[in-house]
């Protein structure tokens, strides 16, 4: 599902050159000039247009993602997503392909479309979240959620693809093939997705426990030290609505442990990462003036890095006991990768090595704190009476960390413009490093927690 949805995003940020020429007057394009666009009298107007898209579109889904989860969590999943998937589609389909065929442009009216937009597609990364903990427990967390949120970089990798395919026949087609296949995958999770094992007459997680407590390494991240050892999994979406727990409020969610700290460090987080999703294939065309279906096959190796750096970190997280620590780490040296792709020379293979360790210590940490952290945070002990709440803590993370990523999509293109690229990879340091001091109080705890326990190894040694 999220893969699909992350392909057709992918999309708008891979034919943004095509756009721009399309949108421009310029002896560059080779549409016939009664049907040229005169949106915008030059290429960096444009430009700045579309980076006021990318944070139109990443607001209302940031708003979005606060209903959603709430919607997620009272409503049947599938419905919700299969709706979500559709609806997106189709106005996916009239921004990039209708109006292109028809040769309307107005600049509203794209504004419009990427408003809905925003909102429908946010339906996604909440729900999918809380089918995954209903199907997943506590044990092997950090790996299992690390492995499956490289979701969102299939679908990047898919997207690309699929756009660099059909490119040469014009920008108009690459919006269509995503679009339809976005489509039928809604149709697909409408007629066969199974949100809960008590669908299909399996016992719900922890169920046939009987009162068993799992070992203390799979307690969740965020479990109070003082709490009940009877952790046993809850299904959040019960289809006996007779028994299924009061959904659990939003400023309740907000008022957890660690929310609000890794939802505001999730917000810098998020900007970096979207900043790379939205403009790594036009800054690679624009500053090294490569082809833009070449850009866009490049920009994959970035992904690649956040799929196993996402895998790698969730295991290692889940040895630990403890994510902050991992996260910690992974930000200080992409600090130092971010430093050394601002000054990757002119050539593709470099780049691309250099591109997948950014990946895989800014997409990697990204991944973890969307999946496997978000699903501690809505699982932890506070929350037994009302396991309605992944969903709704998912939502608040993610929107949160939209919101931050849609102001820094109109910054990236104001600095570009007026600066240059460097200054924008300076501004990227400055967010991945403000990451790091929010979740500094919790880096503190979970150190000290390790040290603690390692004592009491000695000791019973």
């Amino acid at each position: 599902i999220y893969s699909l949805l992350h392909a057709s995003r992918k999309t708008f940020s891979n034919v943004k050159v095509s756009i721009s020429s399309q949108w421009t007057p310029s002896c560059l394009n080779s549409t016939a000039p009664e049907l040229r666009s005169h949106l915008f009298p030059n290429a960096e107007e444009a430009t700045l247009f579309l980076g006021t898209l990318d944070t139109i579109f990443l607001f209302s889904y940031a708003m979005g993602l606060f209903v959603s989860g709430i919607v997620g969590d009272r409503l049947n999943l599938r419905w919700v997503l299969s709706f979500g998937m559709c609806s997106s589609a189709l106005v996916v389909f009239f921004f990039g392909t209708l109006t292109e065929w028809l040769h309307f442009y107005n600049k509203w009216f794209y504004c419009c479309l990427w408003v809905v937009n925003g909102l429908l597609q946010s339906t996604g990364w909440p729900c999918v979240v809380a089918v995954m903990g209903n199907w997943f427990g506590k044990a092997g967390r950090g790996f299992v959620f690390g492995l499956w949120s490289a979701c969102a970089s299939v679908g990047n990798i898919l997207g690309a693809f699929l756009a660099s395919c059909v490119l040469k026949y014009g920008y108009e087609y690459a919006f269509l093939v995503t679009a339809s296949v976005q489509f039928a995958g809604g149709v697909i999770v409408f007629f066969g997705l199974l949100t809960s094992p008590k669908e299909v007459g399996l016992p719900e997680l922890g169920a046939d426990e009987d009162g068993s407590v799992e070992e203390d390494a799979n307690r969740p991240l965020m479990s109070n030290d003082d709490a009940d050892d009877d952790d046993r999994n809850y299904s959040i979406q019960a289809a006996d609505t007779d028994n299924q727990p009061k959904a659990i409020g939003f400023f309740q969610a907000c008022c957890l442990p660690g929310v609000v700290l890794y939802s505001l460090a999730y917000a810098c987080l998020k900007l970096v990462n979207y900043s790379f999703f939205f403009w790594l294939p036009f800054y690679l065309s624009n500053n090294f003036g490569w082809k833009e279906a070449e850009a866009d096959q490049l920009s994959i190796w970035y992904d690649v890095g956040g799929i196993i750096g996402g895998t790698i970190q969730g295991l290692i997280s889940d040895v630990l006991q403890k994510r902050a620590p991992v996260l910690a780490i992974s930000l200080l040296f992409a600090v130092g990768s971010l430093f050394g792709y601002s000054r990757s020379p002119n050539s593709k293979p470099i780049n691309a090595v250099i591109m997948a360790i950014t990946g895989f210590f800014i997409g990697g940490p990204s991944n973890m704190i969307s999946s496997a952290i978000s699903a501690d945070l809505g699982r932890q002990d506070l929350v037994k009476g009302s396991s309605e709440a992944l969903a709704t803590v998912t939502g608040i993370v993610d929107g949160t960390g939209s919101i931050g990523a849609a102001v820094g999509q109109y910054l990236v293109s104001l600095i570009q413009e007026n600066l240059g690229w460097m200054w924008v990879f300076y501004f990227f340091i400055l967010m991945t490093s403000s990451t790091v001091l929010f979740i500094s109080p919790l880096i503190v705890r979970e150190i000290r927690l390790l040290l603690h326990e390692r004592r009491l190894r000695m000791l019973a040694e």
